[in-house]
């Protein structure tokens, strides 16, 4: 059942139902009218086992916690869990574009409508193509037939069974996000691969998941998504054994190659 709840406060009318994730209400139009004062006020309180998993600009700042409770508690418990945290991560990202830490709050207060962090609004969007050579080399690229490859494990890029990019992996890409900008000619291949836990449909569908979640962050940070390949290999490629947690965490996995490039050029 449809349930509409009046924030008068906010002037914000959310409607949600209990089978539709927030965030999927913005993909349909939805804006987040923060045009009032008391929206920013710092009454608001986060809890619930999602809180953790929000970004430090929501949970940390009474604005990203008015931003969070008022639109995300889908259940209208007062408490935000691990899927409202998700959803409010996801829209906050796409409303602020790359550089969530530069976030113009008054601007989107002002016509949230029109504020398009993502895509040339109030928020500075980083475009530097000057890369970094040591971060570079922290990548530890191997050769391939392909080219230069990094592998990126589960637990630095996502939760477990999830496609949603943990809050610290942007940062992990940002360095190979200047470089690619820097090198307008280099085409990227993004591969993902699981364990073998769950059924092979499972399995390719996560792979492939993970794989377009990595070519989108790359995406927000201006790099043009026509230059990425995209795969996702499910349990079918495990470079260990499946039968230890150890093996099982090295298998889960998404790879990055500079194709036609060479290791040893970031080694140095």
């Amino acid at each position: 059942m449809t349930r509409k709840f009046a924030r008068a406060a906010l002037g914000i009318v959310m409607v949600a139902t209990t089978t539709a994730p927030a965030f999927a209400q913005a993909r349909e139009g939805a804006r987040y009218d923060m045009s009032r004062a008391p929206w920013s006020r710092p009454g608001y309180r986060l809890e619930g086992a999602g809180v953790p998993i929000l970004f430090p600009e929501l949970r940390d700042t009474p604005r990203g916690r008015a931003f969070v409770m008022p639109n995300f508690d889908a259940n209208g418990d007062g408490r935000i869990n691990r899927q409202e945290a998700d959803d409010a991560n996801r829209e906050f990202a796409r409303i602020a574009g790359p550089r969530r830490d530069r976030f113009d709050w008054d601007a989107y207060g002002r016509d949230p409508r029109g504020y398009r962090g993502d895509r040339g609004g109030t928020t500075v969007v980083e475009t530097t193509t000057t890369w970094d050579r040591g971060a570079m080399r922290d990548y530890h690229f191997r050769q391939t037939p392909r080219g230069a490859t990094l592998t990126l494990q589960e637990d630095v890029l996502f939760r477990t069974d999830s496609d949603v990019l943990r809050p610290g992996a942007i940062e992990k890409l940002r360095p190979l996000a200047r470089y690619l900008r820097g090198n307008p000619g280099v085409r990227v291949s993004i591969d993902g691969f699981t364990d073998s836990r769950g059924t092979d449909a499972h399995n390719q569908d996560l792979s492939e998941r993970r794989a377009a979640s990595v070519r989108q962050a790359f995406d927000d940070m201006d790099v043009v998504r026509a230059r990425f390949s995209v795969v996702g290999h499910g349990e079918s490629q495990p470079v260990a054994t499946n039968a230890t947690p150890a093996g099982m965490r090295l298998n889960r996995r998404v790879e990055v190659t500079l194709l036609g490039q060479r290791a040893d050029s970031f080694a140095r």
